[in-house]
């Protein structure tokens, strides 16, 4: 390919650049088509510049900035060489990591990367790894989750743009924390999105949740995954990302030989091996099969992990005793344990929410390749009154859920405030333009929850009160008992740090004993073990030679003749000599 400047568009007759702020003023610069459809151009633009297909502009769907907002025309301008301190940095080991997932728009009160880096010696003191950082791609207004984005390498305008991201991602490394991103890549939002002006992106014939699905597979598809994979290597590069998480890949429509994921990962990873860092590709899947997880010369797509659904759903329907939609499967303490050894509840079996049988089982996977949490974005943000689990338990069972989440064989993920039991509620948030769009989107939302919630209490998304309620109140963490809850979190999450045993992740370093009738569970971890009263009454927890204690959830935790004696909702940790 020839040129400095290049569009993959090969459904444009014609196609120029309209540079808004060149030497003499604005002007058009026609490209030349390439046998492949990409169009090209010596001309590079150094400032605010606008795509021009068939007489019509657009913004560059591969634009680095879109200072305007996602409808103005798109920034061409070098900015100045950042200055990078982390050079030194090599990342961490996802095995020993604790993950922390947070939307940067409801994590402080500037809503911006500059208010994270403000609240990261927080994260430093609680033990925390690598943040998660929900999408933040430029997408339609100034409040959303970041799902809806429609072009996908540009920094959020409202988030402080390219130089804020840099920023954050320097400032975390600079206190020996990683940062991954959750990208998009299996739909973009309804709004702005132009992509098949430019050329076959979609498959009109198969459809996601979301819409057509992206053309993974079909005629032109080459230029598809270059456009996808480009992308994702430019966040790796150009911002010092440790790893990125793809949303939903059972989405991806992909029957090719080299499945998306293996190229993605397989690039990414190129990246971050050249500048000396690890680079991971973390998946969110709902197929529960191992092969996202395996190396990709063991038949797999080779992701380093995938979100673990079950465990969740699993923990939840535990504590809460909903079983509505997909929970109808869960519920029981064999269901938990059976995550806490084997992943997936649903390996091979019968799922009554699917009606047919779901899952594989995942043998000798190590447990490290899948992320574990009690809650996250979609699991408390999807409910319609984006309750915490504080808010459906009390503390006595959050505390429970946080101690098997941080000994669990899994890499731990918290959500942002879940460890001091925040008050906030985590929502569905919107702010398009677009007016109609706004109100489908409000009224499909109380629609969505009717059958369990008075649709005039679900939150209208477009509403601005919706995020400011969503916004963290820091000042709760150093009080009361959200300050006991923040101490009991740190407690594990020192005591995962410092226990070997804790971070094994064999398939054989798992051991789990329960009794469903006194719902109790008992999880051996090497040396550690854990006994959990999931019931209304005291339960009576065989040692199993561990009488040593680390740590206890509760008052009234008594050590008796080789039992432990738990009241409801308890939790203890203890070893063996």
């Amino acid at each position: 390919m020839s040129g400095a400047f290049s569009v993959w568009a090969p459904h444009a007759s014609t196609l120029e650049v309209e540079d808004l702020d060149g030497e003499g003023g604005p002007r058009l610069v026609r490209l030349e088509r390439g046998d492949d459809g990409r169009w090209t151009s010596d001309h590079v633009p150094v400032g605010r510049y606008w795509i021009v297909l068939d007489g019509e502009r657009f913004p560059d769907p591969a634009a680095r900035a879109q200072p305007e907002g996602f409808d103005g025309p798109s920034d061409g301008a070098h900015p100045p060489a950042f200055p990078w301190t982390d050079r030194t940095w090599s990342g961490v080991e996802l095995g020993d990591a604790v993950l922390y997932e947070l939307h940067v728009g409801t994590f402080s009160t500037e809503g911006t990367f500059d208010g994270v880096i403000a609240h990261l010696d927080h994260l430093v003191d609680l033990g925390i790894d690598a943040v998660e950082l929900m999408p933040v791609h430029t997408f339609p207004g100034d409040r959303g989750w970041g799902y809806d984005g429609v072009l996908l390498g540009a920094p959020h305008p409202a988030y402080g743009g390219p130089a804020g991201l840099r920023r954050l991602v320097d400032a975390c490394h600079h206190r020996g924390i990683g940062v991954i991103l959750d990208v998009v890549y299996n739909h973009l939002g309804p709004l702005g999105n132009h992509l098949a002006r430019f050329g076959p992106f979609f498959d009109e014939h198969r459809h996601t949740p979301w819409g057509p699905a992206v053309n993974l597979d079909g005629p032109g598809r080459d230029g598809v995954r270059r456009f996808i994979v480009d992308d994702a290597v430019r966040w790796v590069d150009e911002y010092h990302l440790d790893g990125l998480r793809l949303d939903a890949v059972h989405a991806f429509e992909d029957r090719s030989a080299v499945h998306l994921v293996e190229e993605l990962a397989t690039a990414a990873r190129a990246v971050g091996t050249a500048r000396g860092r690890r680079t991971w590709v973390i998946a969110e899947s709902d197929l529960n099969d191992p092969k996202v997880v395996r190396p990709v010369d063991a038949g797999g797509w080779g992701a380093d992990a995938a979100w673990s659904d079950d465990f969740h759903h699993a923990l939840h329907a535990a504590l809460t005793g909903e079983r509505d939609r997909y929970l109808a499967d869960f519920g029981t303490v064999g269901a938990l344990g059976a995550t806490l050894t084997n992943v997936f509840v649903h390996d091979g079996s019968y799922s009554a929410f699917r009606q047919r049988r779901h899952g594989r089982p995942v043998g000798g996977v190590d447990r490290h390749r899948f992320i574990g949490y009690t809650q996250n974005h979609d699991q408390v943000g999807n409910r319609a009154l984006g309750e915490r689990m504080v808010d459906l338990v009390g503390t006595d069972r959050a505390r429970v859920a946080a101690a098997l989440l941080l000994t669990a064989p899994f890499v731990p993920m918290l959500f942002q405030g879940e460890e001091w039991a925040a008050s906030a509620p985590f929502l569905y948030f919107t702010s398009y333009p677009d007016e109609a769009l706004g109100r489908a989107v409000r009224d499909g939302r109380r629609a969505e929850h009717a059958a369990t919630v008075d649709p005039e209490r679900v939150p209208d998304p477009q509403a601005a009160s919706t995020f400011v309620r969503s916004r963290l109140d820091w000042t709760e963490a150093t009080h009361g008992d959200h300050a006991a809850i923040l101490g009991w979190y740190r407690s594990l999450v020192h005591l995962r740090r410092v226990e070997p045993d804790l971070r094994r992740g064999g398939e054989h370093d798992t051991a789990v004993l329960i009794d469903e009738d006194a719902r109790w569970l008992r999880m051996r971890r090497g040396r550690v073990l854990v006994a959990a009263n999931l019931g209304e009454r005291t339960a009576c927890v065989p040692d199993d030679g561990a009488d040593m204690v680390w740590l206890v959830s509760r008052p009234g935790i008594v050590h008796h003749e080789g039992c432990w004696s738990l009241p409801p909702w308890s939790v203890v940790i203890a070893a063996s000599p």
